[in-house]
Order: structure tokens, then C-alpha cells, then sequence
């Protein structure tokens, strides 16, 4: 059957009226997807059918497609062909022969590569429909707090507000008296320069050095021990503890440690360096 004849036969196969082109063959006259699905449930004899006039209707179909028909989907129609194709050769091979269950087996890949086309089509349509990022919907920053409104407690004037500000910078508050302002007591501490004399005079009479603590001022006795003599014992072994480090750094004295939290001794350099 040429072409022209196949075209008569479908009424225009190849514009066809669905996902795919409409066949008339003897036995059957429909879409090739029905064909298809008709022939994978064994409702339809396929001996009926003839080979050339599928060929040639295909053919037809594929040449005289809508212009929008994708190359995509003529594959399909090529596929679902092919598979019948191989269904209905399978019927001309005799039977339990191994040429047969080659085809057969052929057949089977064949049917599962379809079911994969199938599902790959069917998620590539899910996909397609998905709303795109920047086509149908769009990205924003905080999301919309509906029926929240944040509102001031207190208003506050600005012009009220600059005018306070440059009254604390007024001339009249030049004239206030200082001695109104509130100043911290003052406490005379043991300072550094006191510690680093007291060091050297008494390292002077000590032939073989002394301890750090017993370079410390002479404490209070304990019925005149109040806050600020507390105040004075802690800056007093700061401060020597300081000069100590400073004269040692000039090469003064020396300093020697035993272990970890013992005593440190102080030596004057001189007698250091004789022993």
C-alpha cells in the first residue's frame, strides 16, 4: 500500500488527532498508542495486522506531521512501532525454538526500555509543570507578618531633642562650681617607685638575699586592719612584685624560683655573680 493510499485510509494519519497518529489497518482502526496498549494485554490479534501497511501509515504519519510536533515525540512513535513490529515477528518464528526465545527475550528489554520511556516522559511532565524560580514565583526576604503592627511607646520630638542637647553645652554652665562635681576619694597606695627603693636598701644588708614577701612594708596589726589597709597590702605586693621584674630586667638583682608556687628569692646582682 503506497502512501497516498494509506493517507486516504486513516484520514490524514499523518496530522492524526491525539499524542499519536491514527491507523486503518485490517483488524483495527484507531490511535497507535491503543494499538499498542491493546497488544501488550493480548486483546487484539496481531496476525491480523499487516506489516507493510503499519510501515507505510508510519511513514506517512512522520512526513506529514503538524509543525508542532517535537522530534521527541515522533521518536515515540517510532518506538511504539518497533515494538510491534517485534510482537508480531514473534508469531512468525516457530514455536520453542532458540531464535524464539531470543526474540522474546528481545521483546522484554524492549517492553521495559518503553516502560522507562514512559516514566521518564511522565516525571519530565511533572517537572514541567512545577512552578520555575523567577518565571512563575519569586524569591523575597522576610516573609509578610499579617495583622502585626510594631508601634512606639514613646514619641520623641527632635527638635525638643537637639534643643536639650546644646543646653548641656551652655555658657551659663561654665560658671558652675567644680567642687560640686562628685570625685572618687583618694587612697595612697604602695607605688612601684616606693617598692623599688624599699628592694635595693634592704637587699644592701642582706648578704644572702631575701624572699620577695619579706621586701613587703611592715603589715598593721590586726586590731587596725580595715578596708584600706587591705587596699595597701594588695598594691604593696603588686608594686614590688613589679619593681622586682623591672630590676631584674636592668640586671639589679636576681630573681630565683625553686618550683611552681614556691617562695621567690630576690639576690642583688653583685652577690649573685660572686657566688
Amino acid at each position: 500500500m503506497d502512501g497516498s493510499v494509506a493517507d486516504q485510509r486513516t484520514g490524514s494519519a499523518g496530522a492524526g488527532e491525539g499524542p499519536t497518529p491514527l491507523l486503518a489497518l485490517d483488524g483495527y482502526s484507531g490511535p497507535l498508542e491503543r494499538l499498542l496498549t491493546l497488544a501488550r494485554s493480548h486483546q487484539i490479534d496481531l496476525v491480523c495486522l499487516s506489516l507493510p501497511d503499519l510501515v507505510d501509515q508510519l511513514t506517512g504519519a512522520l512526513k506529514s506531521a503538524p509543525p508542532g510536533t517535537s522530534l521527541g515525540q515522533k521518536g515515540d512513535w517510532v518506538v511504539m512501532a518497533s515494538w510491534l513490529l517485534q510482537l508480531r515477528s514473534l508469531l512468525l518464528l516457530p514455536a520453542h525454538t532458540p531464535a524464539q526465545q531470543a526474540a522474546q527475550d528481545e521483546a522484554e528489554q524492549l517492553r521495559d526500555r518503553l516502560a522507562g520511556l514512559q516514566e521518564m516522559q511522565a516525571l519530565a511532565g511533572w517537572l514541567d509543570r512545577r512552578p520555575q524560580l523567577g518565571l512563575d514565583v519569586f524569591v523575597r526576604g522576610q516573609p509578610e507578618r499579617f495583622g502585626t503592627f510594631a508601634t512606639a511607646e514613646h514619641e520623641i520630638d527632635l527638635i525638643e531633642f537637639l534643643w536639650a542637647s546644646l543646653a548641656l553645652f551652655d555658657d551659663d554652665l561654665a560658671e558652675a562650681d567644680p567642687t560640686a562635681a562628685y570625685l572618687p576619694r583618694w587612697l595612697d597606695l604602695y607605688s612601684i617607685p616606693e617598692a623599688r627603693a624599699r628592694i635595693l636598701r634592704l637587699l644592701v644588708d642582706a648578704a644572702h638575699g631575701c624572699r620577695l614577701d619579706e621586701l613587703l612594708p611592715q603589715e598593721p596589726d590586726a586590731a587596725e586592719a580595715d578596708t584600706r589597709s587591705v587596699l595597701v597590702r594588695r598594691s604593696a605586693w603588686t608594686s614590688t612584685f613589679m619593681a622586682s621584674l623591672e630590676l631584674a630586667r636592668q640586671g639589679d638583682i636576681v630573681l630565683a624560683q625553686e618550683a611552681f608556687l614556691r617562695p621567690i628569692h630576690v639576690n642583688a646582682a653583685s652577690v649573685a655573680a660572686s657566688t
